[in-house]
């Protein structure tokens, strides 16, 4: 109720407090005579064919100043006049995204009714904001080889880094941090409304953004004023909306596994890769269109796709013992190799409607199915790397909604409002397989520790049974905005919110039990309580104000927000289960309770040398971690503060070192006792404490700090400072050179009461001699801890601000360079490189914490590269990490040859490799001879990385994409034909390895490599 209340009144003050409106491209300028001298009240008007209101007026003020504001991406007119004054019109004026384009004109003494026309080159250098993005509009959206998702357009951004990084053929759930960011910190924007995803922190899930059918898309990179809640990447996708012509496409490609190359080479071979790994099909079709229903007045806009894709997956096949409880080992049927399945249905519709001359509203929605008739192994963020197709059910979101509602008003030539609702709702996760034949099966995973050619050969493989989970959620965003705007002069006062929800059941097979096999032989035990909920929900709300003014050459930003977060968590019930024999009753418990923040955040743009072809640009600001049921939001509920060392994309479980004496693979122990047993002597196995001991208790063994989850200033950002020069070189083309720095605060950590400093043992091992490891091995790796054998599984954490251990850094510093060329002659190209490094150090905390990192905070944002997440753990003791200067290039460019209208377009990247690692399972008797002691919880080893972070990567990526297509005209009538050139070099870079050492073994063997060259046909009518 008390959540509801706060809601309620954050409404009501948006009512009172109107705010920032969708950011859409401004013409500004000024008016002089023919002496020089201001002319105060011109009249300044606006048109476009992208208007449904026809047009857009302003009046010059006292300076001769003008500026119109919230303009749609398009081509535009503007014309000015002024009683005894030539009228003069100024065409050809483009403007994308929230561009600037500034038009100083000069207008003459003249006869009524004389109006003057000319044409000139709209500007490429916006002299009047801070802001830094690259626009893609939708010429150069259809006509670059790139699957129209956001997934495949965001990769063209020079300094973004994805979690996925194959040649895209679908859509799929896409991380893009940029500038040594967060995970979390993306987020893709429909109409200037998120489509969020709360369990990754509110950045996109595997929505189909209908990019081909975008009027453009926008990608803001550094320089969000008040409007912004993270400084991460924003991607604006424009829809169309209609018009009053009637118009239409219709699109299709396709491609099979004839039009695939083969890039399984002798280095594949020899680096443990047993077959090639080719897509066999990809599809897709689309059909969209949109003309008035009433003109001037009413548009609509609709969009039907189906599309598809299946790929082998590399070095995993179909198990042979799959369904058989006597069978208990992975046995590849190499006849029939393991592959994953993509389909995506949608179907939307948008309508436009100018109710009045000062008021348009405009209605979306959009209904999709992911995988709904995926039959494969389809795998998604939170899964395994490696697992066999039965221990996997269907990565399905289905049912997945969006719908949005928007309103704006240009109430008068200064004053404009605008408003706006959106929300998404999809179900997400694993589903179980219908039939389930491995329901009542246990499940199984190999560990593989020194090489498993009894079991299958593939470490870390989870095979024999399937965990699932059924989770839904959603993401509910409002806006309102009020602009007033003068010649010189925006002022924006704003308000945001969202309402999020995460609900999650996560279920393992009917026993409630998993293993670990070594080559086959067990040698540790999972017990798990299923099935396990684990239900959020939270809210954000945020109010802002932004003002920019110009004077002169001169233009000055500068915001002020005020951020509310909170989470809370509805009554759940977990048990009775095998391992939980009383059902727990958790009534409703608050989360976050809850976090305020104020972040200024200021910009400046100078136009250098008066002429509007040079600008120096500053920027600087906080900004915060995105919200979403995820790291604090979703760590204080209790069902993931309750006893469990498993979670929280799984069941709750515990772990405990099992030797299977009797070799009847049944753990012939007293599972309900979490004591160590030897009950070898009565004929029973020997089974090791297990990993928490109050495991299927009611106590709560995460201790949140209570200033951890409330007050000023406590939640997670980062500083952001930018400086950039961007310069025209040619009309339509212009250079930029920017450098980034941002620095990281808000750090968390676990510090168990139950032990102190003094109860961990330091120790060093000498890492194995190996050709492959730097300088060949044998050198030292020290600074890891054992805790005492008496404190094993004895866990009381108290989460706590990391500060108050000791000093805790995490920076990012880069430079950008970039070209924008689009010439009249039909040449686009838009691209550059950025080269940065990351650098973060915890050892003062971690010296003082030997614990640090054994309890991290569990989220869908793991850091890359750098500390914001920390991978410091007591086995992993690198505390200081310094990737190096790295370098990604990406690029993209079309022309169409005149006379034969052929176009030719391509798409380059060429990108670090996979940070690479090599985690050793080092025997137990090593480690007790080095200890003097066996270590706690007699495990049979301990896995330790015996390769620093940055030290070394795996291949660069290198991919080109090209089209050539030809180009007919029948009437209005507008026909392409295609062909594509996926991976044209046929690169077979490695995308992920094999990072378990075995010494001698398979170690970085290739687990995912670059699809080959791809041969993709395409086709769209246009009319």
């Amino acid at each position: 109720m008390r959540a509801v209340m706060r809601i309620l009144v954050f409404v009501a003050c948006a009512a009172l407090m109107p705010t920032i409106a969708l950011a859409q491209a401004v013409i500004a300028g000024s008016v002089k005579d023919s002496s020089g001298a201001v002319l105060p009240g011109v009249n300044v008007e606006a048109t476009s064919p992208e208007l449904i209101e026809k047009i857009r007026t302003a009046v010059t003020d006292g300076t001769g100043q003008y500026r119109i504001e919230d303009l749609r991406p398009g081509a535009y007119t503007v014309t000015f006049s002024l009683p005894g004054f030539t009228t003069l019109k100024r065409e050809g004026i483009e403007l994308t995204g929230t561009f600037t384009a500034t038009i100083n004109v000069e207008l003459k003494v003249g006869v009524v009714a004389e109006t003057v026309t000319v044409t000139g080159e709209s500007p490429v250098v916006n002299i009047q904001s801070a802001r830094r993005e690259m626009t893609l509009n939708n010429d150069v959206l259809k006509a670059i080889p790139t699957v129209r998702s956001y997934n495949a357009t965001v990769s063209v951004v020079p300094g973004v880094t994805t979690n996925l990084n194959d040649v895209v053929t679908a859509t799929a759930t896409t991380q893009f941090p940029i500038h040594g960011g967060r995970n979390n910190e993306g987020r893709l924007m429909i109409d200037g409304l998120n489509i969020g995803n709360p369990p990754g922190g509110n950045q996109p899930t595997s929505y189909i953004a209908d990019v081909g059918n975008a009027q453009e898309v926008t990608f803001t990179t550094a320089g969000g004023l008040g409007e912004s809640e993270t400084a991460g990447l924003v991607m604006s996708v424009v829809p169309k909306t209609g018009g009053n012509r009637k118009s239409g496409a219709l699109f299709m490609s396709f491609t099979g596994k004839k039009l695939s190359g083969d890039n399984f080479n002798d280095a594949l071979r020899a680096a443990g890769l047993t077959a090639p790994t080719p897509l066999s099909n990809v599809y897709d079709l689309n059909g969209s269109f949109g003309g008035p229903i009433k003109r001037d007045k009413v548009w609509y806009f609709l969009n039907a796709r189906t599309q598809g894709s299946t790929k082998i997956i590399a070095n995993v096949y179909y198990n042979q013992n799959a369904g058989d409880q006597t069978k208990w080992l992975y046995s590849p049927d190499l006849s029939r190799p393991a592959y994953n399945d993509r389909t995506s249905e949608n179907a939307s519709g948008r309508i436009t409607w100018q109710i009045s001359t000062r008021n348009k509203v405009g209605v979306f929605w959009d209904e999709q199915a992911n995988c709904r008739t995926c039959i494969g192994l389809t795998t998604g963020i939170t899964d395994p790397p490696r697992v066999a197709p039965e221990a996997r059910g269907v990565s399905q979101t289905k049912p997945l909604r969006v719908t949005q509602v928007t309103w704006s008003s240009p109430l008068t030539n200064k004053l404009l409002l605008d408003a706006g609702w959106g929300g998404i709702y999809y179900a997400w996760g694993n589903f179980e397989r219908n039939p389930n034949p491995t329901h009542d099966l246990i499940n199984v995973v190999e560990q593989c520790a020194t090489g498993c050619p009894a079991n299958g050969g593939i470490p870390g493989l989870v095979y024999r049974s399937q965990d699932w989970g059924q989770n839904y959620a959603g993401s509910y965003s409002w806006r309102a905005s009020a602009s007033y705007v003068t010649g010189r002069q925006s002022l924006k006062v704003g308000y945001q919110g969202t309402y999020l929800s995460d609900i999650r059941t996560w279920y393992t097979n009917s026993q409630d039990l998993a293993y670990q096999f070594n080559n086959g032989v067990p040698n540790r035990l999972t017990e798990s309580i299923s099935p396990w909920v684990n239900n959020g929900l939270g809210a954000w709300h945020a109010v802002f104000v932004q003002d920019q003014y110009t004077s002169g050459r001169v233009t000055l930003q500068g915001a002020l927000r005020f951020d509310h977060s909170a989470s809370w968590y509805p009554q759940q019930q977990e048990g009775p289960s095998r391992f939980l024999p009383t059902a727990l009753v958790i009534p409703e418990t608050p989360g976050v309770d809850a976090y305020k923040d104020i972040t200024p955040r200021m910009g400046l743009a100078y136009d250098v040398f008066g002429n509007g072809r040079t600008a120096f640009k500053f920027n600087a600001g906080k900004y915060l971690e995105g919200m979403g049921i995820s790291n604090n939001w979703a760590n204080a509920n209790p069902t993931l503060r309750m006893p469990c060392t498993v979670g929280p994309f799984a069941p709750c479980g515990v772990t405990r070192a099992w030797t299977d004496a009797n070799n009847n693979l049944k753990p012939d122990c007293d599972l309900l006792d979490g004591a160590a047993q030897d009950l070898r002597s009565s004929g029973g196995d020997v089974c090791g404490p297990i990993s928490n001991a109050a495991f299927g208790t009611t106590t709560l063994t995460n201790t949140f700090d209570p200033a951890l989850l409330t007050g000023w200033g406590v939640r997670a950002s980062d500083w952001t400072l930018g400086a950039a020069v961007q310069q025209q070189i040619l009309p339509r083309a212009s250079i930029e050179v920017a450098y980034t720095r941002r620095w990281f605060n808000g750090f968390t950590v676990y510090d168990n009461q139950l032990a102190a400093a003094s109860d961990f043992a330091e120790y060093s091992i000498t890492a194995p001699s190996d050709p492959r490891l730097p300088s060949g091995g044998g050198y030292p790796v020290s600074g890891l801890y054992d805790i005492a054998p008496s404190l094993f599984g004895r866990v009381s954490n108290l989460v706590t601000a990391a500060k108050k251990y000791g000093k805790w850094s995490d920076n990012f510093n880069g430079v950008d360079v970039t070209l924008n060329v689009r010439t009249g002659a039909g040449w686009t190209f838009q691209g550059g490189t950025s080269t940065g490094q990351t650098a973060g150090d915890n050892c003062e905390a971690r010296n003082n914490l030997p614990e640090l990192g054994l309890s991290p905070a569990v989220n869908l944002a793991q850091g890359l590269p750098g500390l914001t997440t920390s991978p410091v753990s007591p086995t992993n003791p690198y505390c200081h990490v310094d990737y190096g200067w790295l370098t990604q290039l990406r690029a993209l460019s079309s022309y169409i040859i005149p006379k034969i209208d052929v176009q030719l377009s391509g798409v380059l990247q060429s990108k670090p490799g996979a940070l690479l690692a090599a985690n050793y399972a080092v025997p137990s008797q090593v480690i007790t001879q080095i200890l003097g002691r066996a270590p706690a919880g007699n495990p049979a080893n301990v896995t330790i990385n015996i390769l620093a972070p940055g030290q070394k990567y795996g291949d660069r990526i290198n991919q080109l994409d090209f089209r050539a297509a030809k180009i007919l005209h029948f009437g209005r009538t507008r026909t392409m034909v295609g062909i594509d050139l996926y991976n044209a070099l046929n690169s077979s870079a490695v995308l992920t390895y094999n990072n378990t050492f075995v010494p001698g073994g398979t170690w970085l063997q290739p687990q995912t490599v670059l699809t080959a060259r791809l041969i993709k046909f395409s086709a769209e009518i246009t009319f």
